[in-house]
């Protein structure tokens, strides 16, 4: 058996959010595995998902059984690493760790397999810890996005290609919007009215309120007759309003339960519209996990810190419930950001 140290982590057990997360020690090896590297994390970011999984019962779930430490998002200095990684002892790393095994990004140290569904690069310089562990979720699923929306931009002319980003304020929406007014498209948004200038500034033509009256949103879109629809928020009222709609949330509405891809299991109708577009008898239609590129991680890195990288807030280590809390509000602008070891 391989020696271990251990770290302060938080830690869930059973459900469900806020209540089964504490402030624990966790067990971490002391040398890393082959393909493993030991990360010391400086800043972690957090996402809807992790209060999600925290809501799963997990007892219904064998593979989610037992202590687990929620996060996905990092950046920090690589302590260790072994055979088979391209990276060393000290080098400055930010990424994402997808898989479930339990290893997640708020701990003083993660143990992350770097080839079981992780994406890191090394972490340049002019991006502070906090900004660096931003990016790599919402940056990916943006970037995501856009790849399916771009077989259906038709003309040679940037600007008569036009999307509908639905919650172009969420973490995720925002850079899809960025990306694609970076491509020249046309964009219109969803959002509310406190919101509209933050949109407008990271690039949308046009701007609806979703506040002001109950089918703004849908009388919009269709007066807007897009090729494509990025759904950042979930619901199902825009579906069929554009020849593709890609949806990060799927048909769900409620922010403490799961959402994306995993509602096709549950979801019937979901499947049936995925099928008929993919037959070629209805729409597209499509709900995403995201695509885990290097390049595009690589791509996220080269954002300026000063104008294109959004933080609502960052919060202490020992404060991670209030992070969640503020998560939770569904008001963050930008990313909700812990910092662990400056």
């Amino acid at each position: 058996m391989s020696a271990t140290t251990t770290a302060k982590s938080w830690v869930y057990t059973t459900p469900s959010h806020p209540d089964t997360l504490s402030l624990s020690s966790t067990d971490v090896p002391s040398t890393p595995a082959p393909g493993h590297l030991l990360v010391q994390i400086h800043a972690a970011a957090l996402n809807p998902v992790d209060i999600q999984l925290m809501n799963v019962p997990l007892n219904s779930l064998p593979y989610l059984n037992g202590p687990k430490i929620p996060g996905r998002d990092f950046a920090g200095t690589v302590l260790a690493a072994g055979s088979g990684t391209e990276f060393a002892k000290g080098d400055e790393v930010m990424g994402i760790a997808l898989a479930l095994n339990g290893m997640g990004s708020l701990t003083e140290v993660a143990d992350i397999d770097v080839n079981n569904q992780a994406c890191i690069i090394k972490k340049p310089a002019n991006l502070s810890w906090t900004q660096a562990a931003s990016l790599p979720l919402v940056y990916l699923t943006a970037r995501t996005v856009i790849e399916k929306c771009k077989p259906y931009m038709k003309s040679s002319t940037p600007s008569e290609n036009k999307l509908v980003v639905l919650g172009g304020s969420s973490a995720t929406g925002m850079y899809t919007v960025h990306i694609a007014k970076s491509l020249g498209w046309k964009v219109l948004s969803s959002c509310s009215g406190r919101n509209a200038e933050f949109v407008k500034q990271k690039g949308a033509d046009e701007i609806v309120d979703y506040t002001t009256v109950d089918t703004a949103v849908v009388d919009a879109v269709k007066a807007f007759a897009p090729n494509a629809i990025a759904d950042c928020v979930g619901g199902t009222e825009c579906i069929g309003l554009a020849p593709k709609y890609v949806t990060i949330v799927g048909d769900k509405t409620s922010r403490s339960s799961m959402g994306g891809s995993a509602l096709y299991l549950t979801h019937p109708r979901m499947v049936a519209r995925w099928m008929l577009g993919y037959l070629g008898l209805g729409h597209s239609y499509e709900c995403i996990l995201l695509d885990a590129r290097k390049e595009w991680l690589e791509e996220a890195s080269r954002l300026d810190p000063e104008r294109e990288i959004e933080i609502d807030s960052v919060f202490e280590f020992e404060k991670t419930k209030e992070a969640y809390e503020r998560l939770h509000t569904g008001r963050a602008r930008g990313k909700v950001v812990v910092e662990i070891k400056r």
